[in-house]
């Protein structure tokens, strides 16, 4: 049995965590907030219950494996809906595509978009659902440490229906011709990923789970799934250390001995490295163990930072549904200003959250809990008033879909940003999503989870395989913790 040390309580360390502690091992989880669940905290206010970041609940596959390796359910800990409408785009006024969990729906609404599309769809999709299959099955459980991974003989017979090299963008649009409708596929990659031409063609998956499988709601938010997590962990005989900070850590031959919080030193055989992995490899080590340079850092694609607000309204509003996505603006020009020439957009896309539509405990009756998104390119200069700018701005557009007046109606206003995804998490740059899915940075490519120099440091997270969202990182826990048991560390 082994004495392992769990850097960051988000997914990922999470999911480490309970995995390796049910193999026996003695596993402590250190946390540097006062709460557990990293992005995905949850906090309250004024009657109201805010999930501080992952709102989306897609690939419930993952969840429901997950819970079956400790022979439970995800009902035995929430209850899960499916939304109907999953979500909505508000392209204009009159312009509103709502995804109904209905597949003939969606497809009718596809036909009235553009005549003869209904029957691509069903060929994209279905496209999409092999890749979906083959990634969950074959791809994502890799660790991303050898070229054996990326030579097996099923990888390579089936490399052209992957499409990893024909990017997102130009597969869309050999489907459709609509804008809205090549919009529509479009968000799942633009919103968690990187610029859909820069994206493979592999990752229609994600429009996959999110559109033909169902867009799900864990009632109470993100934060019961968290407490589930946590909940296992603890079953298992993890151990939780808030409002500890890791500092630093004690190595000697090439072997880290102990760790060094802001209150005490503590011994152990094994670490893992679940928060930002920037900050564990570049902050906690000194130069010579690093695993990568500055400039290797700095010359990653990154996903969007955010710039979120968190709401509560003593009035019931109109017209929004649980997610609804503002694309009343210039796609393209939000996109390159993320992307390729980062600043802080001039005419923004954004998405709010109001799931007092659908939970009426996370808010006070007669009243609505909506959480903005604006998706930004990370490392922007992050200020009170340029935060309240756009907020004015968001909040103009949504009180223009309402046909409701909204501001004299806020009794709770948050914000959060680039300075508070650095202070929160450590995040590099501030990002909130982790890297790019480039093709540069898809599967072997990524950060390696074993760092190079200390033999007993592993790293997990959205900065590793196989990639940024939650249940990549429910994933990547496991792929860590599977590597450190079959490496015979004990």
């Amino acid at each position: 049995m082994s004495k392992i040390s769990v850097i960051g309580s988000g997914f990922s360390g999470l999911s480490t965590a309970a995995f390796l502690a049910k193999e026996g091992h003695q596993v402590s989880v250190f946390e540097k907030n006062t709460s557990i669940g990293g992005r995905a905290r949850q906090f309250e206010a004024e009657g109201y219950t805010f999930d501080m970041g992952p709102s989306w609940y897609w690939m419930a596959d993952v969840f429901d494996k997950f819970f079956a390796q400790f022979g439970k359910k995800a009902s035995d800990y929430f209850e899960l809906i499916q939304l109907d409408p999953g979500f909505q785009i508000i392209f204009e006024q009159d312009k509103t595509m709502k995804l109904s969990s209905d597949w003939s729906e969606v497809c009718e609404m596809f036909e009235n978009f553009e005549k003869g599309s209904s029957k691509k769809l069903e060929e994209f999709m279905k496209e999409a659902e092999f890749k979906y299959d083959f990634g969950i099955n074959q791809l994502v459980y890799e660790p991303g440490l050898s070229l054996s991974e990326v030579c097996k003989p099923e990888l390579f017979t089936n490399v052209f229906k992957l499409q990893v090299f024909t990017s997102y963008r130009k597969h869309v649009a050999k489907y459709f011709k609509n804008p809205y409708l090549k919009s529509l596929l479009e968000f799942p990659v633009l919103f968690l990923g990187t610029a859909p031409s820069q994206t493979p063609a592999l990752y229609s998956l994600m429009t996959y789970s999110g559109i033909k499988k169902g867009t799900f709601y864990p009632m109470g938010g993100f934060g019961k799934v968290i407490d589930a997590f946590k909940e296992i962990c603890t079953e298992q005989g993890v151990e939780f250390h808030t409002n500890e900070a890791v500092q630093s850590v004690n190595i000697e031959d090439k072997t880290i001995q102990s760790i060094v919080t802001d209150k005490r030193t503590f011994e152990t055989d094994i670490v893992v490295g679940s928060a930002d992995y920037n900050h564990v490899d570049s902050k906690l080590l000194p130069p010579k163990y690093r695993n990568y340079n500055d400039s290797y850092w700095q010359k990653r694609t990154f996903s969007p930072s955010s710039l979120l607000f968190y709401v509560g309204v003593n009035r019931k509003l109109n017209k929004l549904i649980h997610h609804n996505l503002f694309f009343d603006e210039d796609i393209e020009q939000h996109t390159n200003e993320i992307y390729t020439d980062p600043k802080w957009p001039n005419k923004p896309l954004f998405y709010v959250c109001c799931p007092s539509k659908t939970d009426p405990n996370v808010a006070p009756e007669g009243k609505e809990n909506i959480f903005f998104l604006m998706p930004i390119a990370p490392g922007l200069k992050d200020s009170e008033s340029v935060r309240e700018k756009y907020f004015d701005i968001m909040l103009k557009r949504l009180e223009n879909y309402t046909g409701q007046t909204i501001r004299e109606h806020i009794e709770y206003k948050r914000s959060y940003c680039v300075n508070d995804f650095v202070n929160d998490y450590n995040a590099y740059k501030g990002n909130a999503y982790g890297l790019a899915n480039t093709l540069l940075q898809t599967a072997n490519f990524k950060p390696k989870i074993i760092n190079k120099k200390i033999n007993n440091l592993f790293y997990t997270g959205q900065l590793t395989v196989p990639g940024p969202g939650v249940p990549p990182s429910i994933i990547s826990g496991q792929v860590v913790a599977k590597h450190i048991v079959e490496s015979n560390l004990n």
